[in-house]
C-alpha cells in the first residue's frame, strides 16, 4: 500500500536541511509571499500587485488543471504536460495550497490503473522518458512509492544499455535534450539520493556543455539548425539550473556544470531586450519578443540569484525586468501570449522568424510556473 497521509509533511520537509531553510519554508507556507530571505535581493521581492509571483502562479496553475491531460494523436502523454504539471506541483506544495495539490495528485492519480498505463508510452526517446519527472514530484510531496517507483522506471529505462561513453542511447545533441533528461535523472537523485542518477545527468550535460556551447555562452538548436533559437536555449538553461540545485558540489562535473551555466547567463545577459524579455533568435534583435525561452532563461536567473551563484546586484534587476515582462503576458484567464508554437530544426533562418505565435500553449505556461515558484520559493 501506499504512504501516504500523515507521512506526508515529512516527505515534504526532507527536501531542506537547515534550520534557518525550514523556518523560511514555513514563511512561505504561510502565505508571506515575497519575504526578502538571505539568498533572496530586494529585487526579487515586492512586486506590483498585477505581477505578484502568487497571483500570476495561481492563474496559470487553474487554467492549467482545466484542461484535460494533453496527449499526442495516439493517445500518449506528451512532454509540455510533464513540464506544466511538475510547475504546478512545485507551486501548490511552495505557497501551501492543499486543494489545489490534491487536485493535481487526482489529475495523474490514473496513471496507477491498467487503463492509466495506456496513456503512457514504451517508446524509448527522451520526450517520452521525462514523464517520470511528475510521479516523483508526487512522491517527495507525499511519500507515495507507486508513483515513486512509476518514476524510476522511466529513469532507468532512459539508461538501459548506456553508450560506452556512459551517455544515455538516446542522446541526440539536440538542446532540448539536456531538460528532458537532466530533469528526469536529477529527480531520480532526489527522489533517491543514488549516486547513479548524479552520475547520469552530470556526464551527459558536461558532455552537451563541451559539444554545443558556443563561445558566446549560448547553443545552436542542433546539429541542423546553426542558429540561437530562443526556447531551445531555454531548454538548457533551464536544465543547468534545475540540475545544480540538487548535484552535490563535490561532485566531479560540478564546477564544469556551473562554468557552462555561468557562462550562459553572461551571454543571456548580454541578448535580453530592453522590455526584459528575450527574441526568437537570440542574436537578431530585429525577431518577435517570445515568452517561452524567456521563461526558461528568467527561471534560471531566478534560482542563480536565490542560491548565490550570481551576482546580486547585476542578475537580480535581469531576473526582476524579465519577470515584469513575462507576468504582464499572462491575461486574466492564465494564458501566457506569444508563445512559439512546436519547432522542429531548419536550416533557414526564415523558419524560426516565421513560425506562429500561439496563446496558452503548455511550452509557455510552464515556465511561469516554474519562475513562480523559484519566487516564492527557498533555496533548496
Amino acid at each position: 500500500m501506499a504512504e501516504t497521509g500523515g507521512n506526508r509533511l515529512n516527505f515534504r520537509m526532507t527536501r531542506f536541511f537547515t534550520p534557518a531553510v525550514l523556518l523560511a519554508v514555513l514563511v512561505s507556507l504561510s502565505g508571506c509571499a515575497g519575504v526578502p530571505t538571505e539568498k533572496s535581493p530586494v529585487a526579487l521581492n515586492h512586486w506590483p500587485a498585477a505581477n505578484d509571483p502568487q497571483l500570476i502562479g495561481r492563474k496559470v496553475a487553474h487554467n492549467f488543471l482545466a484542461r484535460k491531460l494533453a496527449v499526442n494523436k495516439a493517445g500518449f502523454i506528451i512532454y509540455p504536460e510533464i513540464c506544466a504539471g511538475f510547475g504546478s506541483l512545485r507551486f501548490a506544495a511552495a505557497t501551501g495550497d492543499t486543494n489545489l495539490e490534491q487536485r493535481l495528485f487526482k489529475r495523474y492519480a490514473g496513471w496507477l490503473t491498467p487503463a492509466g498505463q495506456e496513456t503512457i508510452s514504451k517508446t524509448q526517446h527522451v520526450d517520452m522518458h521525462v514523464l517520470g519527472v511528475v510521479p516523483l514530484e508526487i512522491y517527495l510531496l507525499n511519500g507515495d512509492t507507486q508513483f515513486r517507483d512509476l518514476g524510476l522506471s522511466k529513469a532507468d529505462e532512459q539508461w538501459a544499455d548506456p553508450l560506452p561513453s556512459g551517455l544515455t542511447k538516446e542522446t541526440r545533441w539536440w538542446v532540448d535534450d539536456a531538460f528532458m533528461i537532466g530533469s528526469l535523472q536529477i529527480q531520480a537523485y532526489r527522489a533517491t539520493h543514488d549516486a547513479k542518477y548524479a552520475d547520469h545527468v552530470a556526464t551527459q550535460l558536461a558532455a552537451y556543455l563541451d559539444r554545443l556551447q558556443e563561445s558566446n555562452g549560448l547553443f545552436h538548436h542542433g546539429p541542423e539548425a546553426p542558429f540561437y533559437w530562443g526556447r531551445g536555449n531555454g531548454w538548457v538553461a533551464a536544465a543547468l539550473a534545475e540540475v545544480l540545485q540538487s548535484l552535490p558540489p563535490e561532485h566531479p562535473q560540478y564546477a564544469r556544470l556551473m562554468d557552462g551555466y555561468r557562462k550562459m547567463m553572461a551571454g543571456l545577459k548580454q541578448v535580453q531586450a530592453p522590455s526584459g524579455l528575450w527574441h526568437q533568435l537570440l542574436d537578431d534583435p530585429a525577431s518577435w519578443e517570445e515568452t517561452s525561452g524567456s521563461g526558461m532563461f528568467t527561471y534560471a536567473m531566478i534560482i542563480g540569484v536565490k542560491q548565490g551563484w550570481l551576482d546580486a546586484a547585476t542578475y537580480g534587476d535581469v531576473a526582476r525586468r524579465a519577470w515584469l515582462a513575462l507576468s504582464g503576458k499572462v491575461d486574466d484567464a492564465g494564458n501566457l501570449h506569444d508563445i512559439c508554437v512546436g519547432t522542429n530544426q531548419s536550416k533557414d533562418k526564415q523558419f524560426y522568424l516565421d513560425r506562429p505565435r500561439s496563446i496558452g500553449d503548455l511550452h509557455g505556461e510552464a515556465p511561469v510556473l516554474w519562475c513562480a515558484w523559484a519566487l516564492v520559493q527557498p533555496p533548496r
